[in-house]
C-alpha cells in the first residue's frame, strides 16, 4: 500500500469509527472483514488494499445514509470489476452453480 493510500484508508477508518461510537476498533475490523467477504467473496486477509478501501467507502456511505434517515438503498458501485491490483472485485461463482 502506498503512503497516500494508507493515509486515505486511515482517514476513512477514522470516519467510520466516529460514525459508530459504540463499536470497538476490533469490531469494526471484524465487520469490514465480513463486508469484504460478502462484497468480494474474500476475507480481510485476502483482499487487496484498494479493494479494502472500496469496502470502507461503501460502509461509510451506508452509515451516513442510516444517520441521515435516508431509506436503505443499494449504494452505487465503488469500484470496477477489476481492481488496481488486477484481481477481480466480483465474488467467484461456486463450481456447482457455474455448471448449471
Amino acid at each position: 500500500m502506498n503512503s497516500d493510500l494508507q493515509k486515505e484508508a486511515l482517514s476513512v477508518l477514522s470516519e467510520i469509527w466516529s460514525l459508530s461510537p459504540d463499536a470497538r476498533l476490533g469490531q469494526i475490523f471484524d465487520f469490514l472483514g465480513f463486508l469484504g467477504d460478502v462484497q468480494l467473496g474474500r476475507g480481510l486477509g485476502d483482499i487487496e488494499d484498494d479493494e479494502l478501501l472500496a469496502v470502507m467507502y461503501r460502509h461509510r456511505a451506508e452509515l451516513l445514509a442510516r444517520i441521515s434517515g435516508v431509506p436503505n438503498q443499494e449504494p452505487p458501485p465503488t469500484s470496477a470489476v477489476t481492481s488496481v491490483s488486477g484481481s477481480s472485485t466480483l465474488p467467484e461463482i461456486a463450481p456447482a452453480i457455474a455448471k448449471a
